[in-house]
């Protein structure tokens, strides 16, 4: 086990945990940690247990991210409703309604075609198509 490794065992285990997918090495200096679990909220608790040890920032390369993505908010379609209104509320931009048509396309096949009751996904990190 190299130094840092000990030094950031919390945070180690921490990941071993939370069954962080990827790798751990030490190399000059420095932990490179590259990997993903399932959750955002998971990625935030290795980010924290990392962030226990003040010299973090200068010891720690790491690339932890969510299976998922971001922690989607979702949006129970009422009568009414388009992407374009939905778009609106949640994002601030009616243009942003394709996003939130590619965050469902398990569920949507026309950006014009949703259905009262259809739970959809709204991506955090929308853009603009």
């Amino acid at each position: 086990m190299g130094l840092l490794t000990g030094k950031y065992k919390y945070a180690m285990e921490t990941a071993k945990s939370l069954h962080l997918d990827g790798t751990t090495e030490e190399r000059d200096g420095k932990l490179y940690i590259k990997g993903s679990v399932k959750t955002q909220d998971q990625a935030n608790q290795i980010w924290d247990a990392l962030k226990t040890i003040p010299d973090w920032k200068t010891e720690i390369v790491a690339d932890i991210t969510a299976a998922n993505g971001p922690a989607a908010e979702t949006y129970t379609v009422k009568a009414g409703d388009t992407l374009s209104k939905i778009a609106k509320q949640f994002l601030g931009d009616a243009n942003a309604y394709r996003a939130i048509f590619e965050a469902n396309r398990d569920q949507l096949s026309d950006p014009d075609t949703i259905k009262p009751g259809q739970v959809l996904k709204i991506p955090q990190a929308a853009t603009k198509a």
